[in-house]
């Protein structure tokens, strides 16, 4: 399978089963984000987690060796156009030199790492309107001068 094929295979199998990503990566015993990141196919799962997704979600043969296979992490460069996807792209449109130099004043020079990472989804209820907090931890990469 390709790893294309296996993010559709997961999908179909989620929604057929009336499974949750949550309730997936808590058969994984994995992180809610990372589990969906790797199941639309833009991590590689380590082998336990890929066997138990399988057995989970019942994929067929093959699918095992495509989530276990290296990303190429490649998405559309144009402006996105889902609302959800825009709202997050324009923030770091807005708010991306503001965040550099905050990050920079308090660490120095470098970059937060995202592969030294984790990134979780919660909910805070309001009664003018639920709230999504996004909490995005990475280890801080100081450049190096040489």
């Amino acid at each position: 399978m390709k790893k294309v094929e296996v993010v559709e295979a997961v999908i179909l199998a989620k929604k057929e089963k009336g499974l949750t990503w949550g309730g997936i990566a808590e058969a994984l015993g994995m992180g809610e984000v990372w589990v969906t990141s790797a199941c639309l196919g833009m991590n590689s799962m380590p082998e336990a987690p890929a066997e138990k997704l399988c057995e989970v979600l019942g994929l067929p043969e093959g699918a095992k060796a495509a989530l276990m296979e290296f990303p190429t992490k490649t998405w559309d460069e144009s402006i996105p156009q889902d609302p959800l996807i825009y709202r997050l792209y324009e923030v770091v449109g807005v708010y991306g030199d503001t965040l550099k130099e905050v990050i920079q004043e308090k660490f120095g020079d470098g970059i937060m790492s995202a592969i030294d990472f984790t990134m979780d989804v919660d909910k805070q209820e309001d009664p003018k309107g639920d709230r999504v907090i996004l909490t995005l931890n990475g280890k801080f990469l100081p450049y190096k001068a040489w």
